[in-house]
């Protein structure tokens, strides 16, 4: 009679290996950033030749000569991770996707992922299939939470209020202080 605890065995087992390369992976990816530089330069101004593939882009932070560099590497990859899997407007709107702060997000945490899973020779597989499954979450998500009104590729931004453009607003809210937990305050000492 077969064991029928041997699948849940053979999944924790195939758990555990994958983890194991997380961890070989992010030991190498520590062990070039402290090469490079402190992790604060990674990626960020101040860093530009020390970027390791795969290592996090955050474009506000970028100087000019870098974020110029990054962005034409991550556009061409967009462009051809578009054309490679056959995406549709609806899914990535071919005429406006880089006018959208969310899909740009989204696209450059795939980008950077897509660096780090074909980047190294070491990975046994996981690291590809594991991309495959982000980028199919992920492109769902552009086309459900990033687009706003974009329809077949026109370019309609979303109908909403910026936050950001109201000082008083950010006060208002400073002023207000974090939500009452239910807690009673100390009484003062009279």
């Amino acid at each position: 009679m077969p064991d029928p605890l041997e699948p849940l065995f053979s999944a924790l087992e195939s758990i555990n290996d994958e983890l194991t390369t997380f961890a070989a992976r992010l030991a190498r990816l520590e062990d070039a950033r402290s090469v490079a530089g402190s992790s604060s330069q990674l990626g960020t101004a101040g860093g530009s030749d020390a970027r390791v593939p795969g290592a996090p882009v955050v474009w506000h932070d970028l100087q000019a000569e870098e974020r110029d560099r990054l962005w034409a590497a991550f556009t061409s990859w967009v462009v051809r991770i578009a054309d490679q899997y056959e995406l549709t407007t609806e899914q990535l709107p071919h005429a406006c996707w880089w006018e959208h702060g969310g899909v740009v997000a989204e696209l450059t945490a795939l980008w950077t992922g897509w660096e780090s899973a074909y980047g190294t020779e070491d990975d046994a597989a996981a690291g590809p299939y594991l991309w495959h499954d982000a980028f199919s979450r992920g492109i769902e998500r552009i086309g459900r939470m990033w687009l706003g009104e974009c329809t077949n590729g026109y370019h309609n931004p979303k109908s909403r209020e910026v936050w950001g453009v109201n000082p008083s607003y950010r006060r208002s809210i400073l002023r207000a202080g974090p939500p009452n937990t239910g807690e009673q305050p100390e009484a003062s000492p009279e």
